[in-house]
């Protein structure tokens, strides 16, 4: 039977003023890891932003925290080469995984990358929920894939965000929803709610922060 993806509505004022609060308090770069044994303790929930390179990821975390300068934004492929992590004040994690996909970097070090985030998909027993981004100027690409069929294997639950939304026109929109949706039919971890944003505009990210709040 076919899974339906809507979109996510918008939230109650409960739960909208609940992410505003979480996101107005402190919000601080904490660590970025580069193995395993460098992780913070799990001693609070966590929610992880996963997606190819130049997806928008950067620009979405600083949007969602208000804050420009959290997360550095790069026109360059695979800057982030980290497993960065942001204090919720002490109430959770928010976590950038490295860009996957192309990276201007040697074979060697995205292999390693793309190990470190295996083992952290797998082994991180607060991570509530994965966050895979989607740049809805092109859709799911084969790449988009991998990174699903890692988190189904890992048995993380993920959402689909679908970034830059104000770069295309509604009917464009549209498509790229029913796209997404068929795509996501091959991957059981997948949540069935889209959530559309946009880093520039502002759209969906009062979505977004209720969505994260609600999950610890």
């Amino acid at each position: 039977m076919k899974v339906s993806f809507p979109l996510a509505p918008e939230p109650e004022h409960e739960a909208s003023e609940k992410g505003r609060l979480l996101f107005a308090g402190p919000v601080d770069f904490v660590k970025g890891v580069v193995a395993m044994n460098g992780l913070p303790p799990a001693d609070r929930p966590e929610v992880c932003f996963a997606g190819r390179s130049n997806v928008g990821k950067s620009s979405l975390i600083n949007a969602l925290t208000g804050r420009n300068g959290l997360a550095r934004a790069s026109n360059t492929p695979g800057r982030t080469q980290e497993i960065n992590y942001f204090a919720l004040g002490e109430h959770s994690y928010m976590v950038d995984l490295p860009g996957y996909g192309f990276a201007k970097a040697p074979v060697a070090v995205v292999a390693k990358w793309q190990a470190l985030l295996k083992n952290y998909l797998a082994g991180r027993p607060t991570l509530r929920r994965a966050f895979a981004l989607i740049d809805s100027r092109h859709g799911v690409k084969e790449v988009d894939h991998e990174i699903m069929k890692l988190l189904d294997r890992s048995a993380v639950p993920f959402q689909v965000v679908l970034t830059k939304t104000d770069k295309i026109s509604s009917q464009a929109l549209t498509q790229v929803i029913a796209q997404v949706e068929e795509a996501l039919q091959k991957h059981p971890a997948a949540y069935p709610e889209l959530v559309a944003t946009s880093s520039d505009k502002g759209h969906g990210i009062a979505t977004l922060r209720a969505i994260i709040a609600g999950l610890s």
